[in-house]
């Protein structure tokens, strides 16, 4: 037996769920109901918050994870452009994960906002270190512009 939230949405999915085991074979009964008693509506909230905690643990150590990876490319002076692409990549992957726990989120778990703070310092440290590699690419291009100018100027034999 499952227990589940109320959504539309969940409902059509367990809909199409339950026709699917009846069509194998099985049986699959959806039932609305109501917890009357205070205590036992709490032990579901609980278990419902433990269960998405567990999830945003899981992105705030990858967040760490992360910005640990930052700092590496930043102690290496790695300043290229595909570390750029593949941080932004990872960013982007944390910040899908944590819509889908949100969306799942339905009673609000308490490291829900924990979580939201880690993505948003990984937001800002990606930002921070595209600008370095930014900043790295004009300063070699200067560079590269005088070497050239240089080596116009000066005679030949």
């Amino acid at each position: 037996m499952w227990v589940l939230p109320h959504s539309n949405e969940r409902l059509r999915e367990l809909q199409k769920l339950a026709k699917d085991i009846e069509g194998w074979k099985g049986e699959a009964l959806l039932i609305e109901g109501k917890l009357l008693d205070r205590d036992q509506e709490e032990r579901v909230k609980s278990a419902f918050a433990a269960s998405r905690d567990e999830e945003y643990r899981e992105i705030i150590g990858k967040c760490e994870d992360y910005a640990k990876e930052i700092q590496f490319e930043i102690d290496r002076q790695n300043f290229i452009f595909a570390e750029v692409e593949e941080n932004e990549e990872e960013l982007d992957k944390l910040k899908n994960w944590q819509k889908k726990v949100e969306k799942r989120d339905i009673v609000e778990a308490p490291l829900r906002r924990v979580a939201a703070e880690k993505i948003r310092a990984c937001e800002t440290l990606f930002q921070d270190f595209a600008q370095r590699v930014y900043e790295h690419s004009q300063l070699k291009e200067q560079e590269r512009r005088k070497a050239s100018n240089k080596d116009e100027s000066s005679p030949r034999e």
